[in-house]
C-alpha cells in the first residue's frame, strides 16, 4: 500500500512516498521557498545516487503539492505509474488541541476544528490546512489523515499540564499545556528502546529535537511525562525564532512603553526573537557558529544562552522521571552540532552522564543512529536521526488497518 505523507510549513512542503507496511520510501523531497520568489523542488528517488533539482514559482501551496504530483508520477524520477496507486495521504497537523488523540480521518468536522487551534499554532496549522485542501482538490478520490503533534502529550497529568492561572481559563477557553514536535519525540524514543534493547515501559528518557523549533520531552515509563512547550509552541527552550520562556510580564511592559498592538507583540515573540533576536542576523545555527568563530560576541552570547537552558531542562525532567536512563538528541543540531552537544552535557557527569568526545565528534547528521556516550555512563546518550515521515506512515498505515479489517490490504483505492 503507497502512502503519501505532507509536512507542509509556511513556505516549504516536506513530503515522501512510502510502501506499507515494508516502510519502503519510494520518494521523498521539499518543495522550498513556497509562496516566495525562487521557490524549488530537491527530488530523491530510491536507488537514484543524486537529487533533482529544479526550480519553479509556488506561489500557493497548491501549487506546490501539485508540482509534487508532477514528480511522484514522472516515468523517470517518479514512484508511482498514476495518482490512483496512492492509497491515503497522511498530513502532519502541528496542533489538535485536548480532542485528537491518535491519528484521524479528515473529515469537514476535522477540518473545522484544525481552523479552530489555528490561533494557538499561528505559524503551523494554517500550512497544514492549505496541504489538506490542496489535496481535497488535485486528489478529490483519496482518503486523508491527520496525524496530530498534540497527540503524543494528552498523556501529561493534570498537575504538570495545568497553569497557575484562574482555573475558569481552562474550562472557557481550554488553556492548559499541550506539547509538540511530538511525532518525532515518539520516533526516536521508540528507536531509542529498541537500540538499547529496553522495554517502553522499563525505562526514562529525555529526547531534544533541537531544529529551528526547539522541543524537550520527558518520556515516563514509554510515555510523554512532561514537554517544554506549552499552550503554544512558544514557550520552552531558545528555539531560531522564538523566544522560549520568559518573564510574561516583558510583553506587557513592551507593549505599554511602545504602543504595540496585541498582533505585533505575537509577530515579534513567533518570529523576531530567539536566536535572531539575540544575535540581531542569525537564526540559523551554522551562520551562529561561523560567526563565533570570527569573534562575533552576541553570536556566543546565543549558543552560551541555548545550551544553558537546554541544560537546565534535562536536569529538571531527570529530578521529575525520579532519574534518567538515556538521553536522545535529534533534528538539525541535534543530529549534526557536536560543539551544541559537548556544551549541552558539560558538567552533567555528576549525573551519570558520560561523552565520548570521538564519537560526538562523528555523529554528523546523515541517517546513521549512534550512541555518543562511554561504555561506562550511566546515562546513556544517543544521536537518532528523526524520521518523522516514516512516522506519520506507520500512523495512517495502522488506523488504514484497524478501519479497514474485511478489505484485503493490497486492494486499491478507488
Amino acid at each position: 500500500m503507497k502512502i503519501l505523507t505532507l509536512n507542509c510549513g509556511s513556505s516549504s512542503v516536506k513530503y515522501a512516498l512510502l510502501d506499507m507496511p515494508d516502510k519502503v520510501k519510494l520518494c521523498h523531497g521539499i518543495v522550498d521557498r513556497v509562496t516566495a520568489s525562487e521557490s524549488f523542488i530537491k527530488h530523491f528517488k530510491l536507488g537514484m545516487k543524486e537529487s533533482t533539482v529544479s526550480y519553479r514559482e509556488c506561489r500557493t501551496h497548491n501549487i506546490a503539492i501539485d508540482l509534487v504530483l508532477d514528480y511522484l508520477t514522472n516515468p523517470d524520477v517518479g514512484g508511482v505509474r498514476n495518482l490512483s496507486e496512492i492509497r491515503a495521504v497522511g498530513h502532519r497537523v502541528v496542533h489538535g488541541g485536548e480532542k485528537f488523540k491518535e491519528c484521524t480521518l479528515i473529515d469537514e468536522e476535522v477540518i473545522k476544528e484544525i481552523e479552530e487551534c489555528s490561533s494557538l499554532a499561528p505559524l503551523h496549522n494554517p500550512a497544514n490546512l492549505a496541504g489538506i485542501w490542496a489535496i481535497m482538490k488535485l486528489m478529490p478520490n483519496t482518503q486523508q489523515f491527520a496525524v496530530f503533534d498534540t497527540a503524543f502529550f494528552t498523556t501529561m497529568p493534570p498537575h504538570v499540564f495545568t497553569y497557575g492561572v484562574p482555573h475558569e481559563w481552562y474550562e472557557k477557553y481550554h488553556i492548559r499545556k499541550y506539547g509538540f514536535h511530538g511525532t518525532s519525540h515518539r520516533y526516536v524514543s521508540k528507536r531509542a528502546a529498541l537500540l538499547l534493547k529496553k522495554e517502553m515501559g522499563k525505562i526514562n528518557m529525555i529526547t531534544l529535537h533541537i531544529g529551528n523549533g526547539v522541543s524537550v520531552t520527558a518520556v515516563k515509563h514509554g510515555i510523554a511525562y512532561d514537554h517544554s512547550m506549552g499552550f503554544t509552541p512558544l514557550e520552552g527552550a531558545v528555539m531560531g525564532t522564538r523566544c522560549g520562556d520568559i518573564d510574561p510580564a516583558i510583553p506587557l511592559y513592551v507593549m505599554k512603553r511602545e504602543a504595540l498592538r496585541c498582533e505585533e507583540m505575537e509577530d515579534i515573540l513567533n518570529r523576531r526573537s530567539g536566536l535572531l533576536g539575540i544575535t540581531g542576523k542569525y537564526s540559523d545555527r551554522r551562520e551562529i557558529l561561523k560567526a563565533m568563530e570570527t569573534g562575533d560576541e552576541r553570536a556566543k552570547l546565543s549558543f552560551e544562552i541555548e545550551c544553558y537552558r537546554l541544560k537546565k531542562y534535562i536536569g529538571a525532567y531527570a529530578a521529575a522521571m525520579g532519574g534518567v536512563d538515556a538521553i536522545i538528541l535529534t533534528a538539525g543540531a541535534g543530529e549534526n552540532s557536536f560543539l551544541h552537544r559537548s556544551s549541552i552535557f558539560k558538567g552533567l557527569e555528576f549525573m551519570g552522564v558520560k561523552i565520548d568526545h570521538e564519537k560526538n565528534k562523528q555523529a554528523a547528521g546523515g541517517e546513521d543512529e549512534m550512541e555518543i556516550s562511554t561504555e561506562d555512563s550511566p546515562v546513556k546518550v544517543l544521536v537518532i536521526p528523526t524520521d518523522e515521515e516514516l512516522a506519520l506512515a506507520e500512523n495512517v498505515w495502522s488506523l488504514i488497518e484497524r478501519r479497514s479489517e474485511k478489505v484485503p490490504l493490497n486492494q486499491e483505492h478507488p
